[in-house]
């Protein structure tokens, strides 16, 4: 059976692939490869530049020639890579193979060809290539996705902000908001939740097997190398990493910035997993329309169903893409020793997780994109609620001294239906200032919202 969509094992590589096309570069294993050929690349005119006597400074177009290795790295330079591989069975190996052979003809990397590489561990190599994927996945997919949906829920606050809605605290009818300001909750949210994602810091380390490095002074004794790792890791792309120095470590860099930005990650899911299902339960209430799209069918025997399916979808692949980036922040921080393979197998879905929250990001913003609010189905609820005018009438009792404020609600309001003549009946009764009874007779459930305009429209 040949790969296909159809046939592709995952559904981020199957039904959804199209969707995926921007995450699919960085953290496939081409863009692995991409990294690693980068990697490499830098070390070695760097150690041009180191002020060996045997290794002398790269010319002008030997430098341009090995960075064009990079800006040019196709799929068919990753499929030679791994038909290396078929011989070597190591993939970074593989890697420094086809880098010598881009050397054939060209006297002055052929002389210098012992050079890539030199004194790395596998590990020097493969923990920045993660770093500058991750790097890459969170910078131009997952906090591009989670922006578009702040704008859109941003868009949505300053709209509805005078919207009134019910409030339902326990699932019972409670005190009443706007919907511009229950959007404008999560925007909030969500812009911490970014901030946190984007203050991470991507750190990389070369020191070689065991994080001292040893291979590297038995060549040079006298030389800085934890100076000239630090060179290579922070200097900006192209020539250097552009990523924060690890400086202590065992063979793998200890992984603690990717579990904080895997859990920083998870927490802005679970904001977005928490609206899935908010939205979806106004969908339900009728307080939200649906777009309808041409052709598209709700039910294969309900003809007149319009399911919140992107809700949905965001919800179930959010859930899926916490559970893998759960296990990454909790495993990765752990090696046997000075290092184990375990973290190898498992940092290759870092893909997949990410893959799972930016479909969810994508599902999430379509569906936002298709509400409609439904103004009557609001003002409706509202009209049936005016229970909820039981808690401004009992505040402005005990203000004025009124004696068993709460009490007396209590006694007319709890678990009974309340109409707007009773309530009026309560206040004309009361004992306080005329002027208080004429406000709160004015009252009524849709203009009981404090200042949850002011707040949405301050968002």
């Amino acid at each position: 059976m040949s790969l296909s969509t159809i046939t592709a094992l995952s559904p981020l590589d199957g039904r959804y692939a199209s969707k995926l096309a921007a995450l699919r570069p960085i953290m496939s294993e081409h863009g692995y490869m991409h990294r690693r050929v980068q990697v490499e690349v830098a070390w070695f005119i760097a150690l041009s530049d180191a002020g060996f006597a045997e290794f002398k400074p790269l010319t002008t177009g030997a430098r341009a020639y090995l960075l064009g290795l990079i800006k040019n790295f196709s799929e068919a330079d990753a499929a030679a890579i791994k038909e290396i591989e078929k011989t070597t069975n190591h993939d970074v190996k593989a890697v420094e193979y086809w880098i010598k052979s881009k050397f054939e003809a060209r006297p002055e990397l052929e002389k210098a060809s012992e050079f890539v590489h030199f004194a790395c561990t596998s590990e020097d190599i493969n923990n920045t290539s993660h770093a500058l994927q991750l790097r890459s996945g969170r910078d131009q997919v997952v906090l591009p996705g989670l922006d578009r949906i702040v704008l859109k829920l941003r868009e949505m606050a300053h709209a509805y902000a005078d919207v009134p809605m019910l409030s339902r605290t326990h699932g019972q009818t409670a005190s009443p908001t706007t919907v511009g300001k229950e959007m404008a909750n999560v925007v909030m949210r969500l812009q911490t939740a970014c901030e946190k994602i984007a203050a991470v810091k991507i750190m990389g380390k070369m020191n070689g097997a065991v994080g001292n490095y040893n291979a590297h002074l038995s060549a040079w004794p006298d030389f800085d190398w934890e100076a000239f790792s630090k060179k290579v890791i922070e200097t900006p792309e192209p020539l250097g990493l552009g990523l924060t120095f690890q400086p202590y470590s065992i063979q793998i860099e200890p992984h603690d910035y990717m579990a904080e930005l895997f859990d920083a990650v998870a927490r802005a899911n679970t904001i977005l997993i928490d609206l899935s299902r908010d939205i979806w339960g106004y969908v339900s209430l009728g307080y939200f329309k649906q777009r309808l799209k041409a052709g598209e069918i709700g039910s294969s025997t309900m003809p007149h169903k319009v399911n919140p399916i992107d809700f949905e979808n965001a919800e179930g692949n959010l859930g899926l893409a916490n559970a893998l980036l759960k296990h990454l922040s909790e495993k990765l921080p752990i090696s046997r020793w000075q290092r184990d393979l375990t973290d190898s197998t498992v940092l290759r879905n870092m893909g997949v997780a990410l893959g799972y929250a930016a479909l969810a990001y994508a599902s999430l913003l379509t569906g936002l994109n298709k509400l409609e609010l439904n103004e009557e189905a609001l003002a409706e609820d509202l009209d049936a609620s005016w229970e909820v005018l039981a808690e401004p009438i009992q505040t402005v009792m005990r203000r004025f001294g009124v004696q068993g404020a709460y009490e007396k609600l209590k006694e007319v309001t709890r678990g009974k239906t309340v109409t707007a003549e009773a309530l009026h009946g309560l206040i004309h009764s009361l004992e306080i200032p005329q002027a208080e009874k004429d406000r709160l007779l004015a009252m009524t459930p849709g203009s009981y919202v404090g200042k949850a305009a002011e707040l949405a429209r301050r968002v």
